[in-house]
């Protein structure tokens, strides 16, 4: 069994299948900026990472271009797209799984907070983590390990060994390792295996149950 007191949660692509509702908001503002993609799924490469950064890597915005192209984004959103999710099946289960193994479990993800709380609602699931830690809509703070620290110091977690972080993306786990936590990758989401063990994660759960599986046994 590994001994971590706390399990830090990623949302989309962890918990939540959250593609369309994603592309759907990317080709959204993409329009609005004139730009034309073919190649809508290609854009699955949004789910996961700060919006800011994925705009600048894949679109070269930047500036006011940059912030248009998020508040777009964010229209679309805000009215449509948060509802273009489902949660993936057997989350419930593994969740309470750990929490009957005496775990404690958080969600740490690069969405907006609120957004992230009202998804997380919306599955019924909130009263198993004791905090969901999220992104600033002022962009004060997006990068995964920054949402980390939040949850780390919101928690009152001083031992970054009594943590593990469970994600699909290398952003999930350089994110955790800036902070000295270990992660667990999963397939079943956005990231690749190579991509997750090129990052450094130190397990890789192929399923939901996998998740569960690997912690406890």
């Amino acid at each position: 069994m590994l001994n971590y007191e706390y399990i830090f949660f990623d949302l989309d692509g962890t918990i939540s299948d959250s593609a369309p509702g994603i592309i759907g908001s990317v080709l959204y503002a993409l329009d609005k900026m004139g730009v034309s993609e073919k190649h809508e799924e290609s854009l699955t490469k949004f789910v996961g990472p700060p919006l800011t950064e994925s705009f600048t890597k894949y679109y070269g915005f930047q500036g006011e271009a940059l912030d248009m192209a998020v508040k777009t984004f964010r229209e679309y959103y805000r009215e449509k797209g948060i509802f273009e999710n489902s949660m993936y099946v057997g989350i419930p289960e593994t969740l309470k799984k750990l929490l009957e193994g005496g775990r404690r479990l958080a969600v740490a993800t690069s969405k907006p907070e609120p957004f992230a709380r009202s998804i997380i609602d919306r599955y019924g699931i909130s009263d198993c983590f004791e905090f969901i830690a999220g992104s600033t809509i002022d962009e004060t703070r997006t990068k995964k390990d920054e949402v980390i620290s939040y949850a780390l110091e919101t928690l009152g977690i001083g031992d970054p060994e009594t943590v593990l972080m469970v994600g699909d993306r290398s952003h999930d786990v350089l994110g955790a390792k800036k902070h000295g936590l270990d992660c667990l990758g999963v397939l079943y989401g956005y990231g690749s295996r190579a991509e997750l063990e090129d990052a450094g994660a130190l397990y890789i759960a192929e399923t939901v149950a996998g998740i569960s599986s690997i912690i406890m046994n």
